[in-house]
């Protein structure tokens, strides 16, 4: 069966994440509580899901690397968008993301007081990717690259658990028609199936959002059909997953979110690191 290869030191796998980085990005989310800048957003959000992958793959005798971890911003500039010691690097195991944040920032978090209140407290929050808005939006280069990466872990990996690439973006491409460049990511195959391409789309109204659909019948323009058409289907298990979220998912369901707001977002990027029942 597909989707069913161990996850393991010896046959890891990998997460590749696409980010926009062009100026609408930013744009606040719609209004109320999350209307903060889409890029500062999704850096929490990145962050804060790259810290859950270190803990979750800590062990007692450390971290072990049952996935390497990549991310390509694309704005005024493309390519490895890690800061600090890990600049310029594509993939990185994640016992060294986790040695190698850029700065490790004291945040306040509100945590049960006992007594039916909250309290804040004060949380390491360790930083690898940094916010940024610049420029248009080359989707087609951005997603060349990640086809060039993603294609040379296959190679060394042939056996891996399939990739699973996450694109988060706000906008329509500046470069051209991205749905090939997309199909050929998607369509590279592991011996366990084809890559998980997730297209993540984010808005500044407060428009109806729609999470993992089965069918176009919802979608009013042909870029939103473009980028459900280019999303994978959801694995059996991320299926699961997501019902335990809330959704209400299809078979056939996709890994596509439309006007996505910031909760939507960080719902979306959970089940979308949750392959399989490894972690």
């Amino acid at each position: 069966m597909p989707y069913s290869a161990e996850i393991s030191r010896v046959n890891p796998s990998t997460f590749l994440f696409v980010i926009d980085q062009s100026g609408s990005m930013a744009e606040a989310f719609g209004s109320g509580e999350s209307s903060k800048p889409k890029a500062q957003g999704v850096a929490d959000a990145l962050n804060k899901l790259l810290s859950n992958l270190v803990i979750k793959c800590a062990k007692s005798e450390g971290v072990r690397d049952y996935y390497h971890v990549g991310v390509i911003g694309y704005g005024a500039t493309v390519g490895p968008a890690f800061t600090g010691p890990l600049t310029g690097r594509e993939l990185v195991p994640v016992s060294e993301l986790a040695n190698n944040p850029a700065r490790i920032e004291q945040r306040s978090k509100k945590v049960d007081d006992g007594a039916g209140g909250l309290v804040d407290q004060q949380v390491r929050f360790p930083v690898w990717f940094e916010p940024q808005a610049n420029g248009g939006t080359p989707m087609c280069q951005a997603m060349t690259e990640a086809e060039r990466v993603i294609s040379g872990w296959i190679q060394a990996h042939p056996n891996c658990f399939p990739p699973v690439v996450v694109h988060i973006t706000d906008g329509e491409s500046t470069d051209g028609d991205p749905s090939t460049a997309l199909k050929r990511i998607r369509d590279l195959a592991s011996a366990d199936g084809n890559t998980l391409l997730f297209n993540i789309h984010l808005s500044s109204k407060d428009s109806a959002t729609v999470s993992f659909p089965s069918s176009p019948s919802s979608l009013k323009d042909a870029y939103s059909l473009m980028l459900f058409e280019t999303a994978s289907q959801l694995t059996p298990f991320m299926q699961r997953v997501a019902r335990e979220r809330g959704f209400s998912i299809g078979e056939g369901g996709r890994g596509f979110v439309l006007n996505a707001d910031l909760v939507t977002l960080i719902e979306a990027l959970d089940i979308g690191t949750r392959p399989s029942n490894l972690l």
